[in-house]
């Protein structure tokens, strides 16, 4: 059975946004509103003004991470996880040709067009791209600058996502580890801390590196003992995404065959679940603030009633 308690599911006292990103390493967060009910699920007393102001305050960023997928990180883990997670190149490269945007001068096109500007909506970078790029082309522009190190994604405004220059957001752009080995190390270390039990393909699945590079990184760091046991039963309401679902090569541990379709039904979707004492014990939707619950069996009404009470608490908090 996987640990509730490496993944902060036992909800420790007085962890900080900051402190929740920093241990689980990285927060997938492709979907915001599901990325900020992943912290509620690990704290009783932080709110989503509180993940927001992290944010805001640059103590934690959204850019492309583990497998090349948008996550929150830790400002501070950003130069070592960037050398081992950064979005592959080759792959850019072809869907800017796919896209049409074409030339020898599209790092420095997108570099000049983000420094100095504080955060832009894809509208603005259009304007300012003057006609070099659109659409799609845009977003690929960025994951460009976002693989040198240039560009991570600001917080939305106007319900839109922005981007903005890493210099002018975090101070300077983001410089790799040069070390690899030390980012190896890093990375099985703080992977193994957030998710036991787990092998090194469970690694190579989470991150996206190769096989062997995940069993190199397993041979360098040193094991961490086994989190220690909370008391109790368990009852989470968690989002899509979770990092409970995803952290792992297989679910099997987690969820049972027969009721995999209902969380995963295709076409890309994965429903938001009920952990229930470290297993899936159903699927839930949210409408604003209010969450009904479809279980796959019986369900403790009384921990199940506070986690619904829960998430209106977590949101009723208004974004700074």
């Amino acid at each position: 059975m996987r640990s509730v308690e490496s993944q902060l599911l036992h909800r420790p006292a007085g962890l900080s946004a900051g402190d929740v990103v920093r241990h689980l390493l990285a927060v997938q967060a492709q979907d915001i509103p599901s990325a900020y009910l992943a912290f509620r699920a690990r704290s009783a007393t932080l709110t989503r003004a509180d993940v927001e102001a992290a944010w805001h305050d640059r103590e934690i960023v959204r850019a492309w991470g583990p497998r090349g997928t948008l996550h929150f990180v830790h400002a501070d883990d950003l130069p070592w996880l960037h050398t081992l997670t950064s979005r592959s190149l080759a792959g850019t490269q072809r869907r800017l040709a796919q896209e049409g945007v074409t030339g020898d001068d599209l790092l420095q096109l997108i570099d000049r067009a983000l420094r100095g500007q504080g955060p832009l909506t894809k509208a603005d970078l259009e304007a300012r791209l003057a006609g070099r790029a659109r659409g799609q082309g845009i977003v690929h522009l960025v994951a460009l600058a976002a693989h040198h190190g240039l560009a991570v994604l600001a917080p939305p405004r106007g319900g839109k996502p922005t981007y903005v220059h890493a210099a002018d957001w975090l101070g300077a752009p983001i410089t790799p580890e040069p070390d690899r080995d030390r980012a190896l190390a890093e990375l099985a270390l703080r992977y193994r801390r957030a998710h036991h039990p787990a092998e090194p393909d469970d690694l190579a699945a989470w991150s996206g590196l190769p096989l062997g590079d995940a069993r190199t990184a397993w041979r360098l760091a040193p094991a961490p003992g086994p989190p220690a046991g909370s008391e109790g039963p368990l009852v989470r309401l968690a989002p899509a995404f979770d990092e409970y679902l995803l952290g792992w090569k297989s679910r099997d541990p987690i969820l049972a065959p027969e009721h995999s379709r209902a969380v995963f039904p295709g076409g890309g979707i994965l429903r938001p679940v009920v952990i229930a004492d470290g297993r899936i014990g159903g699927t839930w939707t949210r409408k604003g603030a209010d969450a009904t619950v479809t279980p796959f069996a019986d369900l403790p009404r009384r921990l199940l009633d506070a986690e619904i009470q829960d998430v209106r608490r977590f949101l009723a908090a208004q974004p700074r």
